[in-house]
C-alpha cells in the first residue's frame, strides 16, 4: 500500500495542507467503482504542484496520497454535515455530478467505514494534529493553510460559476482577525482575479476543527477555481495560467509567513 501521505517539514510557523489531490485507489476499491468514477473527476487536481515551491519560502507541507474517494480527509469522522444542501460525506457515494460512485449494490458498509477511517484518515489527521502542536512548541504560534480546488461550475454544490479565489476563515472563527484581513488583503489586491470571503466555502473540517485563534493556532482555506490554473476538461496542468496564479499566490503566502501575533 502507498503511503498515505507525503510531508516536508518547514522551517517557519506555517503548514500547507493539500488534502484532495490525491489519486491512488486501492484495487479492492477500485474494481467496485463506477467507470466515469475511476477517471477521479472530483479530484484537487494538480494542488500539489501548484503549491510545491511553498517548501522553498519554508512552509511545512502534507500532501494526501489516496483520492477522496476513498475517504474524504476534510470531512468529521462522524459525517456530520458541514453545510446546508447537496453534498458528498465521509466515504462519498456520488459524484460532484449526482452520478452514482459505486457499481450497483458495491457501497461500503459501516465496518469498511470504520476501516478506512483507521487506515486512511487517522493518520493524516494524526500527522497534522502532530506537526502543528510542534511548529506551536517552536515558535508559539502555528498557521495552516488547507488548499484546494473546484471544477468552476458544479450545479450541484453551487450556483452559476464559482469566484476564482474562495477564502475560508469559517467566518472569521478560525483565525485572528488580523490575519484573516492581512491575508485576504493580498490574496485579493491583484485584480486580476475574482475573490471571496467565508461564501460557498468557509472552511472544511480541517479549517474548523484545527483552527483554534485562542490557543495560537489560526487555520484558513483557499478554494480555487480550477480554471485559474488549468484546463478543467480533459484535466490538464496549463503552465501559463499556472505562473500567472503563482504570483498572487506568492503574495498570499508572504502575507502569512510575515504575520505574527501581537
Amino acid at each position: 500500500m502507498d503511503p498515505v501521505y507525503s510531508f516536508q517539514r518547514g522551517t517557519s510557523p506555517l503548514l500547507v495542507s493539500i488534502p484532495h489531490a490525491g489519486t491512488s485507489v486501492p484495487e479492492a476499491i477500485g474494481k467496485r467503482l463506477t467507470i466515469k468514477a475511476l477517471q477521479l473527476p472530483d479530484t484537487d487536481w494538480f494542488v500539489d504542484r501548484l503549491y510545491q515551491w511553498v517548501v522553498d519560502q519554508g512552509a511545512g507541507l502534507l500532501v494526501a496520497n489516496y483520492s477522496r474517494y476513498v475517504i474524504d480527509l476534510n470531512r468529521p469522522p462522524d459525517n456530520a454535515a458541514l453545510y446546508a444542501g447537496p453534498g458528498t460525506g465521509l466515504l462519498p457515494e456520488c459524484l460532484f455530478d449526482g452520478g452514482p460512485l459505486y457499481r450497483p449494490g458495491a457501497e461500503p458498509s459501516e465496518e469498511e467505514t470504520a476501516q478506512r477511517l483507521s487506515e486512511f484518515w487517522q493518520p493524516y489527521h494524526q500527522k497534522l494534529a502532530t506537526e502543528l502542536q510542534w511548529i506551536k512548541a517552536q515558535f508559539g504560534y502555528a498557521i495552516l493553510l488547507d488548499a484546494h480546488s473546484i471544477r468552476s461550475e458544479v450545479p450541484m454544490l453551487f450556483e452559476g460559476r464559482l469566484p476564482d479565489l474562495n477564502f475560508g476563515s469559517n467566518a472569521g472563527a478560525s483565525a485572528d482577525s488580523r490575519l484573516i484581513s492581512a491575508s485576504f488583503s493580498a490574496l485579493s489586491k491583484n485584480g486580476r482575479y475574482t475573490t471571496v470571503r467565508d461564501g460557498r466555502f468557509k472552511g472544511g473540517f480541517i479549517t474548523r476543527n484545527y483552527g483554534k485563534p485562542q490557543e495560537n493556532i489560526h487555520a484558513l482555506q483557499l478554494e480555487m477555481a480550477q480554471s485559474v490554473y488549468m484546463c478543467e476538461e480533459p484535466p490538464k496542468y496549463d503552465q501559463a495560467l499556472a505562473d500567472q496564479a503563482e504570483v498572487v499566490l506568492r503574495g498570499f503566502i508572504s502575507a502569512l509567513l510575515g504575520w505574527s501575533p501581537a
